[in-house]
């Protein structure tokens, strides 16, 4: 089994610990760190837990092991599936401050013969503890991240070896320099000043268009665009959770989307009054019509653009961790059907009622999938003045 380098598991480690929680402070002394680890990715896992340690903070693990969720839901009742253990999720939301998922996988298309109504069930059932962590986050009490550690399965399923896929991984990160830290803060800076350019505009409309797009979103009011924020690693992308009432026109996507432990190829989406109306799919039609009947899953919770000058990922990754960041020749685009961030809003995300959130138009869902096109498109913003200004074309933002 592949095994990176001590010097790139310590930086890995490092930058997850160090830098990515409390949005790029870094994990406190004190604190409480929930650690999702797959068991192939033992090797991180004590760097993890060495960098947590150094800081002053406290270590919690979950360790699990390969191919649990093959056997859970080919025996599982549907009582079992619905089974949620309230007290103890409820104890363990009030416990942590942050957390660390990484992906690590032996089969990508493990739940692919798994019905999608299954799936949906058991996610649904644990919506409380996810909801209990997005209102902790608002508060400002809490913080995550994700990151990769690639197997020899992901390496084949993303047509490379798995001296390749770490390579991706190295370059990505900034593993490969003497500092990654300070490398991400000089991403970080641009990030934000394009930001600021971006919401200094007050965009109302955004007209996308390339060979396979033909979108119009609507911004709508009480809006900021978002990214370098740390909550995944890598992360060059910069997004804004939309207004989803103002959608309409239709995109074709070219990359896959890995969902449910199954693949979606050659997605294409028609929107009628914020609404998707028409959903193909190439490959994997009965999990896209699957998704889609969840509620408000047919609006977008997310558009977002990474700048290609920004990404140094030059290759397809087979998981959206990767994909939804990758730079290449034009960027990416990407949208994100169900649940809108409401880190998206300008003020105290804590404040606003549920009445007043509908009335802006953030969509709330259990849903939230990334679908990512590489192919050229240039980006229109309209603004309150009239006039209109290109913000994005040849894979680079224009501001």
């Amino acid at each position: 089994m592949y095994q990176p380098s001590d010097e790139t598991l310590k930086k890995y480690a490092d930058l997850l610990v160090k830098f990515a929680l409390n949005s790029g402070k870094g994990v406190q002394p004190d604190e409480v760190v929930q650690l999702n680890i797959p068991d192939v990715a033992k090797p991180l896992y004590l760097e993890l837990m060495r960098a947590v340690l150094e800081s002053g903070a406290f270590p919690k693990l979950t360790f699990i092991p390969t191919e649990t969720d093959k056997v859970f839901f080919k025996y599982a009742s549907d009582k079992q599936l619905k089974f949620f253990p309230e007290k103890f999720k409820r104890a363990e939301a009030d416990l942590i401050d942050h957390s660390i998922s990484i992906i690590a996988e032996t089969d990508p298309r493990e739940l692919k013969d798994v019905e999608p109504g299954r799936l949906f069930q058991a996610m649904d059932s644990r919506r409380k503890f996810r909801d209990w962590l997005f209102t902790k986050e608002q508060q400002g009490k809490y913080t995550w991240t994700l990151g990769l550690y690639g197997t020899e399965a992901m390496a084949a399923e993303a047509g490379m070896s798995i001296d390749d896929y770490w390579s991706q991984i190295k370059q990505a990160c900034y593993l490969d320099s003497d500092d990654p830290i300070q490398e991400w803060k000089k991403i970080q800076k641009e990030q934000d000043r394009v930001k600021e350019s971006l919401d200094t505009l007050k965009i109302e409309t955004l007209e996308i268009k390339g060979k396979n797009i033909d979108l119009v979103i609507s911004l709508g009011k009480e809006r900021k665009w978002m990214g370098g924020n740390c909550r995944n690693i890598p992360s060059f992308e910069l997004f804004i959770s939309p207004d989803w009432r103002g959608t309409e026109g239709s995109i074709s996507f070219n990359q896959p989307v890995y969902r449910y432990g199954n693949i979606l190829r050659g997605v294409r989406l028609v929107f009628e009054k914020g609404t998707v109306k028409t959903a193909e799919a190439s490959e994997g039609q009965k999990v896209l019509d699957g998704m889609l009947t969840r509620e408000n899953a047919r609006k977008i919770g997310e558009f977002s653009l990474t700048d290609k000058r920004f990404s140094r990922i030059t290759k397809f990754m087979a998981n959206t961790l990767y994909d939804e960041n990758i730079g290449g020749e034009f960027g990416n685009m990407h949208l994100a059907l169900g649940r809108a961030y409401k880190d998206s809003y300008p003020g105290d995300p804590s404040k606003p009622s549920k009445e007043q959130w509908e009335a802006w138009g953030y969509n709330d869902s259990p849903e939230h999938t990334d679908i990512v096109t590489t192919e050229d498109r240039t980006v229109t913003a309209s603004l309150p003045d009239g006039s209109k200004k290109v913000i994005f074309e040849k894979g680079m933002f224009t501001v």
